[in-house]
């Protein structure tokens, strides 16, 4: 009768292989999921233009169809209702204004503020860009408009091109593209609705 211990000699070697196989191709996995997760924590944040489909938290949307109201009004004074809705005033220029509408109607060419209400629509229509800021999971986005603030103004595509010369002017623009950044008016709001600032870059 023929011995079987070649036959079991040979099974064992079979599992010893297929276990060596199963450890490597799971260490392998490991190691890429680690080198995965690696670059995602050194990924450094970006803003990232949006599109007209994408969706604003609705206390963002609440800011801004309170100011958009105000722009409708064609009253300057009207934006004095979303700035009470903030516990601190946002920002409108680098030094403190106490009395925004007053420099608002400093800045307007009309004296009245109706352009920067003009300036106001422009903004809006023109799109928004997403900032990550912080880690507060219901607060870790800033909205800011124009998108083309967050934008390489050297990397335009021809629709990008003809939007943007409706908010601004061929001059500001050759301005912007000589010192390759946005130094146009920008407005930023929270994801929870906070108005942070509206004022010009220089």
């Amino acid at each position: 009768m023929p011995s079987r211990a070649p036959v079991s000699i040979i099974r064992v070697v079979i599992v010893l292989m297929s276990g060596l196989l199963l450890v490597h191709a799971t260490s392998g996995e490991g190691v890429g999921q680690t080198v995965k997760s690696k670059k995602a924590l050194e990924a450094p944040a970006v803003a990232k233009p949006a599109t007209k489909t994408t969706e604003l938290p609705p206390a963002v949307i609440e800011m801004r169809d309170g100011i958009l109201a105000a722009v409708k009004s064609g009253r300057i004074e009207d934006l004095l209702v979303p700035i009470a809705w903030n516990e601190l005033p946002p920002t409108f220029a680098a030094e403190p204004t106490p009395d925004p509408i007053a420099h608002w109607k400093k800045l307007s060419s009309d004296g009245e503020g109706r352009e920067i209400l003009a300036v106001l629509a422009g903004l809006f229509d023109a799109g928004y860009a997403v900032l990550p800021v912080g880690r507060d999971v219901e607060n870790s986005r800033l909205y800011v408009w124009p998108r083309f603030a967050e934008m390489a103004l050297d990397k335009l595509s021809a629709e990008d091109e003809v939007q943007l010369y409706r908010i601004t002017t061929p001059t500001l623009l050759k301005a912007m593209r000589e010192k390759k950044r946005w130094i146009g008016w920008r407005l930023t709001i929270g994801a929870d609705g906070t108005w942070h600032s509206f004022s010009k870059a220089e």
